[in-house]
């Protein structure tokens, strides 16, 4: 019965409101403040909880008085309103039951590269950046550049940014892969569509806890930047490149002046890559936390086409299909396509979880 799925999370949420106003805790900030995240994330499920409890209970008190002659007439109705209520309510508390991805609350790291279709392909690096930058507006994320790379035509070849806000990795998590797209390049004078592709990753920012990278494990090369068309950025040997020795993962940044900021620059994106790397491996050896991701996650994923001709944007993963690619990319209206991908990973992890 669903009713009794529910009473571990209440008794767990009772207990952590004791242990919470015990003194003994009150004195260990770092335990006090795990345990208050466990309830703050367990509140709303509770809530939920409790409300299904109460209108299951007053379900089965009306069920029991329809027989009644004077009351069985005001219980049909109670029953009318309440009734519905219940499968929502189930619905709402099986997503809140849904155990949730510990880098969810993380800040990202974005990377764009481009892959076949040589200028194309670059030129929509910039414009794939622009929709991330149009939706980041709109909910209210920051963005900072951290690394970028111009192509020969325009665009870049590769565009590395942090982007900084609320639930951003819950969001753009399903957007790692190769996306693919299909129109007539500006310089093309058949008017014949080509097809060029880039990669995106999208790499959960980390901390010094969570990855212990040790000064010998790297190895740090200084070089002498340089711009476009082999046009020098400066004179001195600012640009970094940091290998991890352990693993082969290289981050290498020119794009500031200050060997310094280069070097800060390039160990922040090499954490985020080992600590992916690190990731992949455990989803690698777990089947059950693959099935609950939208496609593998892996950058060899082909896992959505922008056609141009067409208007139309289709996701392989989930056999979405739009015609409205015109808002998405210019308007940044990328909810249109996080809102399924989302609901779509929601629904496969409450299968997952038998409940």
């Amino acid at each position: 019965m669903f009713k009794e799925k529910l009473q571990p999370f209440i008794d767990r949420y009772n207990e952590l409101n004791t242990l919470l106003s015990s003194p003994d805790i009150a004195s260990d900030i770092k335990r006090m403040t795990d345990l208050g995240r466990e309830q703050s994330k367990l509140s709303q499920l509770v809530e939920k909880a409790n409300l299904y409890i109460e209108t299951a209970d007053a379900i089965e008190e009306n069920k029991e008085l329809l027989g009644d002659s004077e009351l069985g007439d005001l219980a049909k109705e109670e029953l009318l309103e309440l009734e519905p209520l219940l499968p929502q309510l189930e619905d709402e508390i099986k997503v809140l039951m849904i155990p949730t991805d510990p880098n969810d609350d993380k800040n990202i790291i974005l990377e764009l590269r481009a892959g076949a279709g040589g200028d194309e392909a670059a030129l929509f690096v910039a414009d794939v950046f622009k929709m991330y930058l149009r939706y980041a507006e709109q909910v209210g994320w920051r963005v900072e550049i951290i690394s970028s790379s111009d192509g020969t035509a325009g665009g870049y070849k590769e565009m590395i940014a942090q982007i900084s806000g609320e639930g951003v990795y819950s969001q753009l998590k399903f957007e790692a892969g190769i996306h693919r797209v299909q129109r007539v390049p500006d310089t093309e004078t058949q008017g014949r569509v080509h097809t060029s592709a880039i990669t995106v990753a999208v790499i959960p920012e980390v901390d010094d806890v969570e990855v212990d990278i040790k000064p010998n494990e790297i190895k740090m090369d200084v070089y002498r930047s340089s711009g476009c068309g082999g046009q020098s950025v400066n004179t001195t040997d600012s640009a970094v490149r940091l290998t991890h020795i352990p693993t082969g993962i290289v981050a290498a940044i020119q794009d500031e002046k200050s060997q310094h900021k280069n070097r800060d620059k390039a160990m922040k994106v090499l954490k985020a890559r080992v600590y992916e790397y690190e990731l992949q491996k455990q989803l690698d050896a777990t089947s059950s936390q693959r099935k609950l991701q939208v496609g593998t996650g892996a950058r060899s994923e082909k896992i959505r086409t922008y056609n141009y001709p067409q208007n139309r944007l289709t996701d392989h993963r989930i056999d979405l299909t739009l015609y409205s690619l015109d808002r998405i990319m210019n308007d940044g209206n990328l909810k249109l396509v996080l809102d399924p991908l989302n609901h779509h990973a929601q629904a496969e992890a409450i299968k997952e979880a038998g409940l």
